[in-house]
């Protein structure tokens, strides 16, 4: 009996043995894992500030953000402004899928490093608003990395791009309907064209040409460069009165470029032009259209805010979405008659 006492005092100090040991081992293995997740913590944290202008990797979910890269040129433009403004803004209303850089460039060369610069961070789709020639090799480039280019605006010739728009061409085409409604179908046009925008001046021209053709082919048609500015607009605009006594209409196709026309007009207290057109969605442009009832003065909306819809189509297709190839937004026409419809205090153009 003492021996059967025995052994059983013995089994049971080796299954509290056992036990001991095995506790012993789930708090090891427990401490383990609270400093893996407290280095990882750190590390995360270490990440988000290294990259604090731009959402966190992860949503609150724990789900994997899309990286979307946005290439814009440097604000030299009010309407520029708008795009990235207007980017950015999408992307904030998406930051619970969307982490995203907006980087903006003077030129070409400074672009083509910031595509490179996005692969390294890993940009899994770009919105690409190339104003500068030379873009297409590097564009190409992303693409055959398998990373998806939303162009917006400019149009460029890669294969594999995808494109957002306004209408260039219908805006073109409605200025010219609307000098002709203003003006009848014979007098003095001057066109103020912009080859330093690419496609953008090229496609406007284009449709104002063939409109012309077709309802006033007798109108003459008085050709000068600019830019997009309203200094440049006041510049030429000035050296285009004094070389030409009588101009029954401007055919000018971006609304800062319009207010320096309209300055240059007035300074030069002229009263033969009645029609002076723009393009864009200029607010301040949009307040001067009831001021002044000697001149119909009109724009071809082109909002910035439309860089919306590219940054959209990229999430799209993200999300294994097939959005269309070209999506290009409807011309509409702001005059005195209905720009009270158009006005926003928060537009930044």
């Amino acid at each position: 009996m003492k021996k059967v006492i025995s052994m059983l005092l013995v089994l049971m100090l080796v299954v509290g043995c056992f036990a001991a040991c095995g506790n012993d081992s789930g708090s090891s293995s427990e401490a383990g894992n609270s400093s893996s997740e407290s280095s990882e913590s750190s590390t995360a944290e270490e990440s988000s500030e290294d990259s604090s202008s731009e959402a966190s990797a992860t949503d609150t979910s724990g789900g994997e953000k899309f990286k979307v890269g946005i290439l814009a040129p440097a604000v030299t433009h009010g309407w520029v402004a708008g795009v990235a403004y207007y980017a950015q803004e999408r992307c904030e209303e998406l930051s619970d899928t969307v982490e995203y850089r907006l980087l903006t460039s003077n030129n070409a060369e400074e672009m083509t490093n910031q595509i490179d610069e996005l692969k390294t961070w890993g940009a899994q789709a770009v919105v690409a608003f190339p104003q500068w020639e030379g873009m297409e090799d590097p564009i190409k480039g992303l693409i055959d990395a398998g990373v998806p280019v939303v162009n917006f605006d400019i149009v460029i010739d890669v294969e594999g791009v995808y494109h957002v728009a306004g209408d260039n061409v219908d805006m073109g085409t409605q200025s010219a309907q609307y000098i002709v409604d203003k003006i009848g179908t014979t007098g003095k046009v001057a066109v103020l064209e912009v080859p330093s925008s690419g496609s953008v001046s090229e496609l406007r021209k284009k449709g104002f040409e063939e409109k012309i053709k077709e309802l006033a082919p007798d109108m003459e048609l008085l050709y000068y460069e600019t830019a997009f500015t309203r200094e440049a607009g006041l510049a030429d605009f000035t050296d285009v009165l004094s070389a030409n006594p009588q101009i029954d209409a401007v055919f000018s196709m971006d609304d800062e470029t319009s207010i320096g026309v309209l300055q240059a007009i007035s300074e030069a207290k002229r009263t033969d032009i009645k029609v002076v057109t723009g393009g864009g969605g200029c607010q301040e442009y949009f307040n001067m259209m009831p001021e002044n009832e000697e001149i119909w003065i009109q724009s071809a909306l082109y909002s910035p805010d439309m860089v919306k819809d590219a940054v959209d189509v990229a999430v799209a297709l993200l999300k294994g979405e097939s959005p269309d190839v070209e999506k290009i937004i409807p011309t509409t026409i702001v005059d005195r008659e209905n720009c009270a419809d158009y006005l926003d205090e928060k537009s930044p153009y």
